[in-house]
């Protein structure tokens, strides 16, 4: 609830009828207290509240036109939107007398001028009763009102009694209020206001007219915010302004409490972006969309530093967070909708349709889930930076994975669709480095693959993978030595399964084996393969296995009787190799007894 041309407060206190009491170029002349831009600017009349509730306004104005009027009202709605400042609204237009002091309905714009405008507004009338239940929730407190409604008025036309956070009252007082809001004396009008309209009991809802005020939108609560720096002759950067209106939430009187604190913050000066900033504990819009996209690339080096950076220059761990779950939001509403952000800047408009056109649904919806568990654990961590950054951790590693059911398709050996999984890009240069999230010992490596036109050979490939052996076949088919040596000599075979390898790396072995392994796999048969590694012990490399069956072999040749006597006639001979009778034939070679 927000004035379109907001009025000061028009109450009878000292300091209302000052001038100027902001902390603009006119600074305040009296010396009673300073009143706040949240009470100095409170609305006085239908017309300067009810922005963005129009449909309680013309009930309203219907209402009083006709003489149709509740005997109750329930005002519902988040904090500092004006459900009090609208209850007494709702008082002076039943009680207003006129300037003249002549009128004797009500009406639906009262003048703010007379007596029991201005006691009311002042919360000094003597037949408008304000109770705060929060304070007050007892069947005692509830038995003054009842006890009170069989008098008339002492001075007003109606009495009115207004209870705020009426929630809270305990059920004995809702049960003792029913019969008196159901039946109350012509004289009398209940108006209450809760921000737990589900707490409040249904037998008092049905004997209420329910209005529920909205948030303030943005850009409304910007230009109120712009009109009341006018007229407190205080400059201020719209950009700034924008970072109220968007921490405040909707909430006029957080806007305008915000608003207070910055024109302290300036001391006089022009309210620029950076230094609100700074105040509310903000992330820079343009970092958070740098630090959205090096997280979705799976850059951890890059967004762990971006974060860092944020975190170094003030920004609250908790609110980078909140900046990137909206990042989120805004990214997918574009990506489903391709609706841009109302009102937000052309550049962060082109980056965020960019994000969109780079990333999956999937991805957005996993991530935004992350995010909001990250938002949980980092409120309750002792450490919320470094919660953040493994908030930050989780999300570029999961952003590398596969929808789930592409995974449980891999798993039973499917043929998994091609949908292109990003790959997580090396370090920036003289960055320290940091192992691939596909390349870690204790998360799964997943395939990626490549365009169809590279997958053309992809089926005869694969129909030649039917054990480990025929990966190392396929590597030196490929031409790939340096990886079919590494798998041959420095790899453990722990499971194998269609799209699935489970592996025990020697130390000798680089840390990023599997992650190449992997994607080599996919470029090669066209299909998904997830290496992870294991502790467990698996079995002897192939390079050891070829050693022993070697040594066997020759063992079995050794005992041939003419080898024997070949080895005999030839002291000092050796064998060098052993070859099958159908390789010899292939290779037109007389490898089988070779001596020297």
């Amino acid at each position: 609830m927000v004035p379109s041309m907001a009025k000061k407060d028009k109450g009878s206190d000292a300091a209302a009828d000052e001038p100027n009491l902001g902390l603009g170029a006119g600074a305040a002349k009296s010396e009673g207290a300073y009143r706040v831009l949240a009470r100095k600017y409170r609305p006085q009349t239908f017309e300067d509240a009810f922005i963005g509730q129009a449909a309680m306004v013309r009930t309203l104005a219907n209402a009083f036109a006709s003489g149709r009027i509740a005997h109750a009202f329930m005002l519902t709605g988040v904090r500092g939107i004006g459900k009090t400042t609208t209850a007494r609204i709702i008082a002076k237009a039943l009680n207003c007398i006129g300037p003249d002091g002549k009128r004797t309905e009500p009406t639906v714009s009262p003048c703010g001028v007379c007596e029991p405008c201005k006691a009311i507004a002042d919360s000094r009338h003597v037949d408008v009763y304000e109770m705060d239940a929060a304070s007050r929730t007892g069947i005692d407190d509830i038995r003054e009102i009842i006890e009170g409604v069989r008098y008339s008025p002492a001075e007003a036309r109606t009495k009115v009694y207004i209870i705020d956070e009426v929630h809270m009252l305990s059920k004995q007082a809702f049960n003792g209020l029913l019969k008196t809001l159901e039946e109350p004396p012509p004289h009398v009008k209940f108006i209450f206001a809760t921000t737990e309209i589900r707490k409040v009991p249904i037998t008092v809802l049905s004997r209420c007219q329910r209005f529920d005020l909205k948030r303030v939108p943005v850009d409304i609560l910007i230009e109120h915010l712009a009109f009341i720096c006018k007229a407190e002759s205080q400059p201020a950067d719209e950009a700034a302004l924008r970072l109220i209106a968007r921490a405040a939430e909707g909430s006029a009187r957080d806007a305008l409490s915000l608003l207070d604190q910055a024109f302290a913050h300036a001391g006089g000066a022009t309210i620029q972006e950076e230094p609100v900033r700074n105040m509310l504990g903000l992330a820079d819009r343009g970092r958070g969309l740098q630090l959205f996209d090096h997280m979705m690339r799976g850059a951890i080096t890059e967004a762990l530093s971006e974060f860092r950076g944020q975190y170094d220059s003030g920004a609250d761990p908790l609110a980078v967070l909140q900046d990137l779950t909206q990042i989120c939001h805004e990214v997918t509403r574009v990506k489903v909708a391709a609706g841009a952000n109302a009102g937000a800047p052309e550049d962060e408009v082109k980056r965020v349709a960019e994000l969109a056109a780079k990333l999956t649904v999937p991805q957005l919806a996993r991530t935004w889930q992350l995010l909001l568990k990250a938002l949980g654990e980092v409120q309750s961590a002792p450490d919320a930076a470094a919660a953040t950054e493994m908030a930050l951790i989780r999300i570029v590693y999961a952003a590398e994975l596969p929808p789930t059911d592409q995974l449980m398709r891999t798993a039973a050996g499917a043929t998994v669709s091609a949908s292109p999984v990003r790959s997580v890009p090396s370090a920036a240069p003289g960055a320290p480095s940091v192992p691939r999230p596909s390349a870690s010992r204790s998360e799964p490596a997943v395939a990626r693959h490549e365009p169809a036109a590279q997958q053309a050979e992809a089926p005869t490939m694969a129909a030649k993978v039917q054990d480990f052996a025929g990966i190392v076949a396929l590597a030196r088919g490929a031409r790939e030595a340096r990886l079919a040596f590494a798998l041959e000599n420095w790899v453990h075979l722990v499971k194998f399964e269609r799209g699935r390898l489970e592996l025990r790396l020697e130390p000798a072995a680089d840390s990023g084996l599997p992650g190449e392994i992997s994607e080599k796999l996919a470029k090669w048969t066209g299909e998904r393969w997830i290496v992870s590694v294991s502790s467990a012990a698996g079995e002897a490399t192939l390079a050891d296995q070829n050693k022993v069956e070697d040594q066997a072999r020759r063992a079995s040749a050794a005992e041939d009787p003419l080898l024997k006597a070949a080895m005999a006639m030839f002291p000092g001979a050796r064998i060098v190799a052993v070859r099958d009778r159908d390789a010899f034939a292939a290779d037109s070679e007389s490898d089988t007894g070779e001596a020297s």
